[in-house]
């Protein structure tokens, strides 16, 4: 066993994850759902979600100390800036282990002008991981002047691959829409992948059923924002999702079941 192992651990739960990711007010600033991070927070963790991922200040305000994993984001830009796509670097690997993270990530954008710095900076951030052995999520997208198509399963395997051959611990990339085309991902990316949940979705049939098409595709489970932090009931709609994470439910069995 060792550091990177026990940190896993801490973030997942029976070796998968259901991370719900609130760095979005760094992008947008505070939209519906993380307004009070707090009572989010509290919402999403009693909903069984196994891991949180927030920005430092946003760690650092919190009231009470979240009952799951902890991940610290270290990637940022704004929709006010001259380049969205272009993520920097906002924290160290020293500042996360300071924070009492279990885990931390990068947002990365393939196809874009800048995509050589943000490349750089994975490789040297992976590195800094391995020498603290805390584990390393990459947010692999793409997007940029050079993506035509960003659902494109030949760029998600790509951007996937990428994250991978760089050092990354789990590699988080958009969902193709179906096991069958996502299998071909997985089976591309030599470590486990989480979805992202993208856009907000209409329904939570759609939403559930995204779960679904991704666990029987191999993936090691997601990573659910505004679909989550956004919803009506955010406690009601992890619930829904630890039961196909966890528990082998059909989307039609959850449904029936869990009250969302």
């Amino acid at each position: 066993m060792n550091g990177k192992e026990v940190r896993l651990n801490r973030i997942l739960k029976n070796g998968k994850a259901i991370i719900i990711p609130m760095d979005h007010g760094v992008s947008l600033g505070p939209v519906k759902g993380i307004v009070d991070m707090d009572e989010t927070v509290f919402k999403v963790v009693e909903g069984g979600a196994s891991a949180v991922l927030l920005h430092k200040g946003i760690i650092r305000s919190l009231k009470a100390v979240p009952n799951c994993g902890l991940i610290a984001h270290f990637s940022a830009s704004t929709s006010l800036g001259p380049d969205s796509n272009k993520k920097v670097r906002t924290g160290s690997v020293e500042e996360a282990i300071r924070l009492g993270a279990d885990a931390v990530s990068l947002h990365i954008n393939i196809g874009c002008k800048t995509e050589p710095e943000m490349l750089l900076k994975l490789g040297e951030f992976a590195d800094k991981c391995d020498q603290w052995q805390i584990p390393l999520i990459a947010m692999m997208y793409a997007r940029g002047e050079n993506v035509k198509d960003p659902l494109d399963p030949k760029n998600i395997a790509m951007v996937a691959r990428i994250g991978a051959e760089l050092g990354a611990d789990i590699v988080k990339c958009n969902y193709t829409g179906s096991p069958e085309t996502f299998k071909d991902i997985v089976r591309g990316c030599p470590v486990p992948i989480v979805i992202a949940g993208g856009e907000k979705a209409d329904n939570d049939r759609a939403v559930l059923e995204m779960v679904e098409g991704a666990m029987k595709s191999g993936c090691m489970g997601l990573t659910f924002g505004r679909n989550v932090f956004q919803h009506n009931n955010p406690t009601g709609i992890v619930q829904a999702i630890v039961k196909i994470v966890y528990d082998g439910w059909t989307v039609d069995e959850t449904l029936e079941v869990v009250k969302i």
